[in-house]
């Protein structure tokens, strides 16, 4: 299979995995990644009218160049989730709120700056800097930074980097911490469950004092057996099984547009849970809302 007859066959959702071509793009890696670049680059420039075509090349892109640990991919992945808004998770579907974190860290090489960057864009979509916060947590997993590095930055946002008010990014940021034992940053996350910061209906102060419990040695082995804390390493096994793929008579819509994109997945809650999570409610409408996006999954 040529490049361009590998290229036809991921540009759109045709109902059905296209595995042959997949492993013909691996097998091909030198030569279809400069072509796989240029639909990064074609995405990053047209976001908005993918979701018109059903366009899915770009997502097999990031896999792919992820798998490859492709350098130049990382500006492009960034510039791309930078966009403000939901239209970059209208036309990636679950890939953020599952991957983007393993994705940016396979292509950063233990380069943090343009995660960082996308953490502090006050523009940018929520769920994409949250899932550029848990990117952190694999560059620590794959021993390409320190924890203490990472922990250190984690705490400049607790102590002013992040504007202290209830969000998202507050929850993200004590689950990333916690998976790194965050002793140094106990009085700053138990200031921001008093100053409100945090939704107990995602995760506990108690959740984390338990982690801490646990020690340092025994949460870092298991965060290195954590899958969702690896770097991409087979594209094929890592989409072969999206509902996407199901066939035209199991899917709710028989059209292949991007609405077919939106719901990849049929396993995998977005993060691990840790011990004795919290069933309590939230305490207004606005905190119902926004914990039950948290932790939205999209399930057939």
């Amino acid at each position: 299979m040529d490049i361009p007859d590998i290229l036809k066959q991921l540009e759109v959702n045709e109902g059905s995995f296209p595995q042959e071509a997949v492993a013909q793009a691996i097998e091909q890696r030198e030569a279809i990644t400069p072509e796989l670049l240029r639909i990064l680059e074609y995405a990053r420039d047209n976001v908005e009218h993918l979701s018109e075509t059903g366009y899915m090349a770009h997502i097999y892109a990031m896999y792919l160049l992820a798998q490859f640990r492709e350098p130049r991919a990382y500006p492009l992945i960034v510039q791309f989730f930078s966009t403000p808004g939901k239209i970059t998770l209208d036309v990636t579907g679950d890939v953020v709120t599952e991957d983007l974190g393993r994705i940016l860290a396979s292509v950063a090489h233990g380069d943090i700056g343009l995660i960082t960057s996308l953490v502090e864009n006050e523009q940018g979509n929520e769920y994409v800097r949250d899932a550029a916060l848990r990117s952190l947590v694999t560059v620590v997993a794959c021993g390409e930074q320190t924890r203490e590095d990472v922990l250190a930055y984690y705490q400049s946002l607790f102590q002013g980097g992040l504007p202290r008010e209830f969000s998202i990014l507050w929850n993200g940021l004590v689950w990333s911490s916690t998976h790194l034992c965050p002793e140094e940053l106990y009085q700053d996350i138990k200031q921001a469950y008093e100053d409100g910061l945090v939704e107990t209906g995602v995760i506990r102060l108690e959740d984390v004092e338990e982690t801490l419990a646990r020690g340092k040695e025994r949460v870092l082995d298991e965060l290195s057996h954590n899958q969702r804390y690896r770097l991409i390493t087979d594209t094929i096994s890592e989409m072969e099984g999206w509902a996407c793929f199901r066939s035209a008579d199991r899917l709710p819509s028989p059209s292949h547009t991007a609405t077919s994109v939106r719901q990849p997945r049929t396993f995998a809650p977005v993060r691990q849970t840790l011990p004795q999570q919290s069933k309590q409610k939230p305490k207004d409408k606005r905190k119902r809302k926004l914990a039950k996006a948290s932790r939205r999954k999209n399930r057939r």
